[in-house]
């Protein structure tokens, strides 16, 4: 339909009585309307309707095999959001008759003989009603679209911003940020393995880059030491879990709930044994569990200042022994599944990354 034209709007005529329909011809044509589509047999007309999908819709209620109100039925059902409104053609004058058709969707009715002015009238009427509520519908449409539009740049911004917070305490201790990445894709791959939702798995995506945010708060002189710590200084490296989980409590957001958690426990041990609280099997959060493997994988099979990367294989072997001391044991497992989407991961996202 062209909205600079107003008289090439489609019109659905439908009616059992060949005069009726030439008639209704000669009259809409004769007021310019080109797009008329005539329909003398109701079975046909979901089909027309589908394939020039009118403006209008004129419908006669007494018909053989379908009557108007089963008609109307059949339309309603397409649940089309821009049914063009139905006008009723009827000889009958009777209330019932009218409500009848009213209830059942029909916007409006002329009565036969048709009068020509009073159905003119009421065609441009409602095709101006019919051109608005597109106009809005499209408006609408275009609205929603820039909406999710805005959504997914600020949700991409969000994450973008999350990485380079979390980078920027990685990249105290090591080359690049790339460790970031490759643990947080794993975090949510394993995520996804043992069925969380979608929507969970983004949020750990998201959450799991800020896990060693508390590195902000220890001194270089034991964060940047090439060697092993002395004991007094692995005690002060172990309170960068404490400090990131204390840096990203206070907010009741999905995503910073997740992250405390995550950079507050991915460093407990599923025997008990590690830190800061010493919680013990499922007592330590999931997404920590997650965080924790992913975390120790990537670490493994990387290079650091003070260390060459292990092989795979290496790091594989260790979290095998590890099944149940160090990991969750089901998780293990679920890692183990996983391994060629995680070998995928770290070949997407190999060191090559640069922040400046």
């Amino acid at each position: 339909m062209s909205m600079e034209s107003p008289n090439k709007e489609l019109i659905l005529i439908i009616d059992d009585e060949p005069t009726n329909l030439k008639l209704l011809d000669k009259m809409l044509r004769g007021q310019g309307y080109q797009g008329l589509v005539l329909v003398d047999d109701p079975r046909e007309v979901i089909d027309r309707y589908r394939a020039v999908r009118p403006d209008l819709i004129l419908l006669d209620i007494n018909m053989p095999h379908l009557d108007g109100y089963q008609v109307m039925e059949q339309l309603k059902a397409l649940n089309d959001p821009l049914l063009p409104p139905i006008v009723i053609l009827t000889a009958q004058h009777g209330k019932d008759y009218l409500l009848r058709a009213l209830a059942a969707g029909a916007r409006d009715f002329v009565t036969k003989p048709f009068d020509r002015n009073e159905l003119l009238m009421r065609v441009r009427n409602l095709l101006d009603a019919q051109l608005a509520h597109r106009l809005m519908h499209n408006q609408k449409k275009v609205l929603e679209e820039m909406v999710q539009a805005r959504t997914e740049e600020l949700r991409h911004t969000r994450l973008q911003v999350v990485q380079r917070l979390g980078m920027a305490a990685e990249y105290r201790d090591e080359e690049t940020g790339s460790h970031i990445l490759r643990m947080s894709h794993i975090s949510a791959l394993l995520a996804q393995a043992i069925g969380w939702s979608e929507a969970d798995c983004e949020l750990i995506l998201n959450a799991s880059p800020m896990h060693d945010i508390g590195k902000i708060g220890i001194p270089d002189a034991i964060l940047l030491k090439p060697g092993k710590f002395e004991p007094h200084e692995w005690e002060i490296m172990k309170t960068h879990a404490a400090i990131g989980g204390k840096l990203l409590d206070g907010d009741d957001s999905d995503l910073m709930h997740m992250a405390q958690e995550i950079a507050f426990t991915h460093h407990e041990k599923w025997d008990g044994s590690g830190y800061p609280s010493g919680l013990v099997g499922e007592a330590i959060p999931q997404a920590g569990r997650i965080a924790a493997l992913a975390d120790v994988f990537d670490a493994l099979t990387s290079v650091r200042p003070y260390k060459k990367a292990w092989t795979v294989e290496a790091a594989v072997d260790l979290i095998k022994e590890s099944r149940g001391k160090h990991f969750d044991p089901n998780l293990v497992d679920v890692f183990l599944q996983e391994l060629p989407g995680i070998k995928e991961i770290r070949e997407r996202f190999a060191e090559t990354m640069n922040i400046s």
